[in-house]
């Protein structure tokens, strides 16, 4: 499946949608289009998710160049076998981390999460193998469906900035649950990932 989030995508799919849309459209002229964001296909990146989660970008990225210093500059599964859990600590890593690393690296390795495999998989059947990773839940999946595997129709309502940015687009006085921001996207199928990328740029752009 090839990636349909480029730039030229994301317009062609937002202005498909404005057309039958006026939120969508009054949302576009306010803050103009959002931007792509590709990342690799690759156990890197889900190790960096798991390496960041609650942790300001600039830790994140200083645990994740102490990390791929132990493994040689090129994370790879079985590269964390010679690394012992110590040494993991001292880069930075939790207890609970560390087990979620493990965790990635076992299941990348046994065929439960088979990352050359997820781009011909179902949106349903990447959602699973993804979580099935310990630490890596239904929002990891979105993020890595849409970033990585460029996925059309993903609807991130775990979110909350892309909950705010579809309340303030479509003018609600207050922020949507995950359920009700679950039944807003149904009229925006199927480019909801399209959607959500503007949510995010107009919760950020946006004047309150």
């Amino acid at each position: 499946m090839n990636f349909q989030l480029r730039n030229s995508d994301i317009k062609k799919q937002l202005d498909t949608l404005a057309t039958a849309d006026s939120h969508i459209a009054a949302a576009i002229k306010h803050v103009g289009y959002p931007n792509e964001r590709v990342n690799e296909q690759s156990f890197a990146v889900f190790l960096r998710v798991i390496i960041g989660q609650q942790l300001s970008v600039k830790a994140a990225a200083t645990i994740s160049e102490r990390v791929n210093d132990l493994v040689g500059g090129d994370p790879q599964p079985l590269k964390f076998n010679s690394v012992n859990d110590e040494a993991l600590r001292n880069a930075g890593l939790s207890r609970q981390k560390i087990a979620y690393v493990r965790s990635l690296c076992e299941t990348t390795e046994n065929g439960i999460l088979d990352i050359t495999a997820l781009p011909d998989m179902s949106d349903d059947d990447a959602i699973a193998a993804i979580t099935a990773v310990k630490g890596l839940g239904v929002w990891s999946a979105h993020m890595y469906m849409m970033f990585s595997l460029g996925r059309t129709d993903v609807w991130p309502v775990g979110d909350l900035a892309v909950r705010v940015g579809v309340g303030r687009i479509i003018g609600l006085d207050d922020r949507p649950t995950e359920k009700e921001t679950q039944a807003i996207g149904e009229r925006w199928r199927p480019y909801r990932s399209a959607v959500a990328l503007l949510a995010w740029h107009y919760y950020s752009n946006a004047p309150l």
